[in-house]
Parts: C-alpha cells; structure tokens; sequence
C-alpha cells in the first residue's frame, strides 16, 4: 500500500538531539574532550562576568560555536548561525535543544572582547595540550618549530603612506577607485594599512608577491606532531627566529632536548642562541654558497638523531595545511593582531583536538 505525502506538523518531540546522533560519530568523542576542558576552566569564566543583572550566553556554548566553525570550515558567524537553525548535529554539540532560539550574528562581536581580555584561547589551549600530555601523546625530548604566511584581512589599496595624501586616483568618481602604484616605493616604514594597521607587507621567499600578513608560528613535538605552542607576530625577516626562541624558553628547563626546523634558521645567532638554552638544534643545513655557509656541523649531523629528526620535522607542515584549508587561516577574517592571535591559538587547539581523537581511537 502505497504511503500518503501529508506533511503534517507534530505537537510534541520525543526525541532530542542527543538521541539522533549516531554513538559512534567523530564529533561524540571531541564533544567529551571540550566538556572535560571547560570544567576546568569554569572558575576563570566566573572571573569575567559579573554576579548581578540578566543570564548571559554560557560562554561553553559561544566556544563550542566557534569551534564547528573551524571544525567545519564555515566562513562566517552569519553562516554559523543560519546552520544551527536547523543542523541537528550543530545544536547537539554546541548546546541546545530543538526549541531554544539561536542567536544573532552580533553576539559573537560582543563577546570577542570579553574572550579576548580574560585569555581564553590560551588557556583552552594549555587546557587540551594537558590533556595530551595526561594520555602520554607528547614527547618531552624531541621538537619542531616552523611559521607560515597568514594573509590579512586587507587590501594592497588600504596600503597607504604615512605621512602624505594617497597617489591620484585613475577615475575619482566611484566608490572604488583605481589608484596606480606603479612606480611607487612602497614600505613598512613608510606605508601602512587604513583597513588593519598590524599588517605588514611580506614576502616569504624570492620571486613571490609581497601581501599584507601576518606569521603565525607553532612549535610541536615529534612523537604525534602535536601543537605545544602557538604564537602570532608582526611579518618581519626576523619574526620566525625571535618567535622560535621565545617559544623554545617556555619549555620545561628538566633536560636537553632538540629543536628541527628548515634551513632558514640555519643561522649563527639562531643556533648559538639554542646552545646557550640547552637545547640541540637540528634545523636543516643551509646550502654552501660564496658569501653564506652553515652553521651547523658535523658535531650535529653525525648523530643519527639528527636524520630522524629532519624527516619528522615535516609533521609540522600538516598543521598548517589543517589550520589553513580547515581551519580558515589561510585568509584571516579578523584585524588586529590581538584577534587574530586568539584565533590562530584557538583554531591550532582545534587541530589538537582532531589529532587527539584519531590517536586515542587507535588500539594501544
């Protein structure tokens, strides 16, 4: 018998999101992780809302949110909003039941500031990176450190002089003029962004175009190629070096360890910097050349720690491919250093989450 298509609404729901998402989806066991990490850190959300006046959005809810919203590649809170109308599985994870209302975009800019002072992206950070170190996923020998170009959220328009007006515009009547720069020097010194003033003209390497960026860095261990710090700075020749040896400081001073990385830290005062830490550095040899050598030797590459270390260093390369195709930060959708610092750190603790997951489901 032949069923009929009447779309008639139901007064009442027996089922709740909890019920319709199968025991075994991947989000289930990162959902148990996040839940464990905010108890933690529910004394530090006390700390920033005050005891009187009206409820707010639980502040577990708002990071769970943005959270799918790495997780997922959703480009915008906008979007974000519109799928937990009516995406089951994003209600789930994030919160709330079928009836409850989602809230508007906007919520999201409010609450970045208060998210931003009390450090919360660090300490969920510290909190998941504690947590892999509890389930024995860290190596306390062995590390790599590496950083990437993070394109900002600005124009090569908005890239303005400092101290005199912009070049004529081709055609000063529309809104979006062209304005020709050929033939024009243009630099850090000199020039900034009007859109985001932290920007700065970079190039990663010879023959690439230069963008307004940003470099993100990461130092991970060897074992799993887990994030252990996370750090963004200003784009500068020098950035990668000062970043690697600040984020080389903050490891714990029990014993020696390494620290691989690529060629471009193949420096005398990088490498000679890591020696007086304690720490043997095995980044990659910089090729021989007429006015340049290495400043690693023998007394390093002779160990066989030293191959093995060159290979695992490539672990590093997946984080950023996660965090930049995945993770939104390949074009950042944020301005200012400050914000885009707390999403760089979030979304590397989103990665470790995912890695964490594949790992602890693996049979011992």
């Amino acid at each position: 018998m032949r069923g009929d298509d009447q779309h008639t609404g139901h007064l009442f729901s027996y089922l709740s999101p909890e019920d319709r998402i199968p025991a075994d989806h991947p989000l289930r066991p990162i959902r148990q992780m996040t839940d464990a990490v905010f108890g933690r850190l529910s004394p530090r959300f006390d700390r920033l809302y005050s005891d009187m006046g009206r409820p707010s959005i639980p502040p577990e809810q708002l990071l769970r949110a943005l959270l799918l919203q790495a997780l997922y590649t959703v480009r915008s809170e906008r979007l974000l909003m519109e799928q937990l109308q009516y995406n089951l599985l994003f209600r789930w994870f994030v919160g709330l039941s079928i009836d409850d209302a989602v809230w508007v975009p906007t919520v999201f800019s409010k609450n970045r500031d208060r998210l931003l002072e009390g450090d919360i992206a660090q300490a969920f950070f510290l909190e998941v990176r504690a947590a892999a170190g509890a389930a024995g996923l860290l190596s306390d020998d062995h590390f790599t450190v590496d950083g990437t170009l993070l394109e900002a959220w600005a124009s090569q328009k908005s890239f303005r002089p400092k101290d005199r007006p912009d070049p004529p515009a081709d055609d000063p009547t529309g809104r979006n003029p062209t304005v020709n720069f050929r033939g024009e020097e243009r630099a850090n010194d000199t020039h900034a962004s009007t859109t985001d003033p932290d920007a700065r003209l970079y190039k990663k390497a010879s023959g690439q175009e230069a963008k307004l960026a940003y470099l993100g860095h990461v130092l991970t261990e060897n074992r799993h190629g887990l994030i252990i710090d996370a750090l963004v700075t200003h784009a500068t020749g020098t950035a990668e070096r000062d970043a690697a040896g600040a984020m080389i400081a903050d490891l714990p001073d029990t014993h020696r360890v390494t620290v691989g990385g690529d060629k471009n830290y193949d420096t005398k005062g990088f490498v000679h910097q890591l020696r007086t830490m304690g720490v043997t550095p095995h980044v990659a040899q910089y090729p021989e050349t007429a006015t340049r050598g290495s400043a690693i030797d023998a007394r390093t590459t002779r160990h066989p720690g030293y191959a093995v270390s060159q290979q695992k260093r490539k672990l590093v390369e997946q984080c950023f491919g996660w965090m930049k195709t995945v993770g939104l930060m390949r074009k950042l959708r944020h301005r200012g250093g400050a914000r885009v610092n707390w999403n760089f750190i979030f979304t590397a603790a989103a990665f470790n989450l995912v890695r964490m997951r594949t790992l602890l489901a693996q049979p011992a």
